[in-house]
């Protein structure tokens, strides 16, 4: 259970961090009706409206409503690796190339479903490189992995 858990999370997580302000941070009908306005109710309600009707997605096609794609997603929250037991799990996993954990953090990275095996073996073999002491900080894994990835050309596509 606690692992099916995990695996939602990471997806959950992985998805919502694609969604940081797509196409502007003024971008959609739902910001022209609340503009000026703060709090979570606002920031919600202007989501609803863009998401029910579709402008948003239509002023990023076009150029229109406030929407601009030239600028790059950004995401300001926390590392999935730092959800309590998750750094934990992924670290078990790691060192044996294979569970739900490494699983969901494969798929939470885009690694495409061909290249998850190579990927699942890329972290057993370079476990002590990610995982360098007991206390490392999971901001220190990500770079870790991030890194291991640049130098395999498999890989290195997806960072």
């Amino acid at each position: 259970m606690k692992r099916a858990f995990l695996a939602a999370a990471l997806l959950g997580a992985s998805f919502s961090a694609h969604a940081v302000a797509p196409g502007g941070p003024g971008c959609g009908w739902g910001n022209l009706i609340f503009e000026g306005k703060s709090g979570m109710p606002v920031h919600l309600l202007a989501t609803i409206v863009n998401g029910t009707s579709g402008n948003a997605t239509f002023g990023m096609t076009s150029g229109t409503n406030g929407c601009d794609t030239s600028g790059a997603l950004t995401y300001s929250g926390e590392s999935l690796l730092s959800m309590n037991g998750v750094l934990e799990e992924v670290a078990q996993d790691m060192a044996t190339g294979e569970g739900e954990a490494l699983t969901a953090l494969s798929v939470s990275m885009g690694i495409s479903t061909e290249d998850r095996a190579h990927f699942n073996g890329l972290m057993r073999d370079n476990f002590a490189a990610i995982f360098p002491s007991q206390d490392v900080s999971a901001a220190e894994v990500m770079q870790n992995i991030t890194a291991v990835m640049q130098q395999d050309q498999k890989l290195a596509k997806y960072v």
